[in-house]
């Protein structure tokens, strides 16, 4: 490992990342005027992101600097693909990896993987559903828009918060911690689409500071030691391809997984690839 890795990630197995991402929540939300606009413009800056696709962009319009984050965009920013088999790409981001479920692992990075059944809480009938599926996986950076959206029309069955660290999961740390993605805390979400099972993964990281739902609000915070999950049965939320279902409060990453010969990836799916919510990165079989 070299030394750049070593500095970056062996200091997190210590720290303490719950207590730090509380703290950056209140930061984040406090609502002190000249603080949150010069933490506004330090994030502007250092990260180029882009104010004019945003749908307000005065500065005054945010409360908070969470509100400016989780901010919305203008109509039309994001066209949603629109052809009847297409996968709508979830959120902004890049792809860390994308590909199949195989023998019950998906890839990480190089010399990493870890299994769904470990991803989706331990639970053998939930992860069943996606044996030998494929996956993709999208890290959000801070310059990128941070509510998540759907990649196919779905009826939710079942919300499962399930507890864990919070690494950070960017490259460095996710090629130099094994399983990071099945160790750090995250909300899935299972739905039924015309593919089948598809789930979403909102994996948290260090300094996010919440993970919350359109139907649920907030599912994290509280940490929890154990897995907890509900049910959705009767009036189960419907959610059309493209519609909002979440979002993060500061960056991570989401998982998709779909089932068995469901669906086929975009050739452009590799990783390291930019990609914009709503772009097709993937189709129907």
């Amino acid at each position: 490992m070299s030394l750049k890795k070593i500095l970056t990630v062996w200091p997190q197995y210590i720290l303490p990342h719950h207590a730090l991402s509380t703290l950056m929540s209140k930061l984040t939300h406090c609502e002190n005027t000249a603080w949150k606009n010069s933490f506004i413009k330090l994030i502007i800056r250092l990260y180029g992101v882009n104010m004019t696709e945003a749908k307000f962009e005065n500065l005054d319009h945010y409360p908070s600097f969470n509100h400016f984050f989780t901010r919305e965009l203008k109509d039309h920013a994001r066209p949603i693909a629109d052809a009847a088999n297409a996968i709508a790409c979830p959120a902004d981001g890049a792809v860390s990896q994308a590909g199949p479920i195989e023998q019950g692992q998906i890839f990480q990075a190089k010399g990493h993987s870890y299994t769904a059944l470990e991803l989706l809480g331990g639970d053998v009938e939930r992860a069943k559903a996606f044996e030998d599926g494929s996956f993709a996986t999208i890290y959000l950076s801070p310059k990128d828009y941070h509510r998540l959206h759907m990649p196919l029309t779905g009826t939710l069955k079942e919300m499962v918060h399930i507890p864990g660290r919070l690494f950070s999961v960017n490259n460095t740390t996710v090629s130099a911690v094994p399983n990071l993605f099945a160790r750090n805390e995250r909300v899935a979400c299972i739905f039924d689409t015309e593919a089948g099972p598809m789930a979403l993964i909102l994996v948290g990281a260090i300094f996010v500071s919440s993970v919350e739902t359109v139907w649920h609000g907030v599912v994290t915070p509280p940490s929890i030691s154990e897995p907890r999950a509900w049910q959705y049965q009767d009036d189960a939320p419907v959610l059309a391809k493209g519609e909002e279902m979440g979002r993060f409060n500061m960056g991570s990453t989401i998982i998709v997984l779909f089932g068995k010969d469901q669906t086929e990836w975009a050739q452009h799916l590799v990783a390291g690839q930019a990609v914009r919510l709503g772009e097709q990165i993937g189709q129907t079989l």
